[in-house]
């Protein structure tokens, strides 16, 4: 399960998603992001995973691959539904008798896990997309780049660049070893599967420890690793390719207005 963890993950390749400019991605994801969480009418919805799943086709990123990268965060996805079921106020549909208590499942409440749901999977999609087709390096220098001006208050905007990336792209090479971990003592006779959720919660406790082992081995290795190759931080720092926006990127921004357009007009036109 570990391994299909996407996040993090970067596919090389030469589409035009893969072209675009470093910043200029993460500026278009922050607000792919901010409009999932504004529209709310099935029309919309629809545009909206309509313009994502060309995203996917353009970027030429197996479409398996991230529906793969779903099935770690199933138990998100399960927490995210019963809590708006249950929780939620509004008209009474199902009630559940458990002991003294009664959990009503209300009409609002189906409606509200709906659209969580589909907005966690296009979140995850959605950022899923950017590390997928960006390198770590053009990741860095695209965060680098928009921290920039905080440099003039002393921000350390290289360093926090290179501290965000190296903590995204950790998270595979983590995941990965967690499940060779795993593998490992299930063949000396550990049980991770069997059991309910508190035993089985209680059964990963033991691999913590050779976790945060390998996590601080690998941090260390990096570590000596940048220091052999003479890195002192983003002062006086060059680069060999310069973030410079091309007609690609005029595209892709000319295109996100127009879905943004298009959805704005949705919801400001259609009423649900």
């Amino acid at each position: 399960m570990f391994k299909d963890i996407i996040i993090g993950q970067y596919i090389p390749g030469n589409s035009p998603l893969h072209r675009m400019n470093a910043p200029i991605k993460i500026i278009l994801t922050i607000f792919y992001i901010v409009i999932l969480f504004f529209i709310n009418n099935p029309i919309s919805y629809l545009v909206f995973a309509l313009y994502t799943f060309i995203l996917v086709l353009v970027s030429k990123v197996p479409l398996k691959m991230i529906l793969k990268g779903i099935r770690p965060m199933l138990w998100i996805f399960i927490f995210t539904a019963v809590v708006n079921l249950f929780m939620t106020p509004g008209e009474t549909v199902w009630s559940i008798p458990i002991f003294k208590f009664t959990l009503n499942i209300t009409s609002e409440g189906i409606i509200q896990g709906a659209k969580m749901l589909y907005r966690l999977f296009f979140l995850i999609t959605g950022t899923s997309l950017l590390t997928l087709t960006t390198s770590p390096l053009q990741l860095t220098d695209g965060i680098e780049t928009l921290l920039h001006p905080l440099s003039k208050i002393k921000v350390p905007s290289h360093e926090i660049a290179m501290m965000m990336t190296i903590a995204i792209r950790f998270i595979p090479t983590l995941a990965e070893e967690t499940d060779k971990i795993m593998k490992a003592q299930t063949a000396r006779g550990a049980d991770f599967e069997s059991g309910n959720i508190i035993r089985r919660a209680k059964a990963m406790v033991p691999l913590l420890i050779p976790l945060f082992v390998s996590a601080f081995r690998r941090a260390d290795e990096l570590a000596t690793a940048m220091e052999a190759r003479c890195y002192r931080g983003g002062m006086g720092r060059t680069k060999m390719k310069e973030n410079k926006a091309g007609i690609i990127d005029l595209k892709g921004c000319i295109i996100f207005v127009i879905a943004l357009a298009v959805l704005i007009l949705l919801e400001i036109l259609v009423e649900f």
